[in-house]
């Protein structure tokens, strides 16, 4: 199962914390286990590794989106079930490339932007995969 809903443009939003809350029950009871969900870079503890600017912008209008992702997020995590959560860092709407750089954690502040395409495309693969599994992936260029 793959998910990639968003709060949109919205500054608060329920949606991410909402949807976990459906799809854990859901996933259980039809017999699906493995699950790759959007989140972001900047929820939870990754908000510490953003760099000074993009850091600034969620915690000043971005805080209730992404504290309802880490509601989310934690809910998947303590699930049981086998869960990649994705963390790309700013989405843009560049065409897909294909070289992106995927880490669990980062070593150093990062920010980048990576397109809504490559992020897909990560997605996608990690269905039939499981490199990712039980992992939090970070996405950037």
């Amino acid at each position: 199962m793959v998910s990639a809903l968003g709060a949109g443009s919205a500054r608060t939003s329920d949606l991410a914390s909402r949807a976990a809350q459906a799809l854990v029950p859901a996933a259980r009871a039809t017999g699906v286990h493995r699950i790759v969900v959007l989140s972001a870079f900047g929820v939870g503890d990754t908000l510490q590794h953003y760099t000074a600017v993009p850091r600034t912008f969620v915690r000043l209008l971005l805080r209730g989106v992404f504290g309802d992702k880490a509601v989310a997020d934690e809910l998947l995590r303590g699930s049981g079930l086998d869960v990649t959560l994705v963390y790309p860092t700013i989405l843009t709407k560049g065409p897909y490339t294909g070289t992106y750089t995927v880490i669990e954690t980062p070593g150093k502040k990062i920010g980048g932007r990576i397109s809504r395409a490559d992020v897909a495309d990560f997605m996608l693969r990690q269905v039939d995969s499981e490199e990712w599994s039980h992992r939090t992936a970070v996405l950037t260029h």
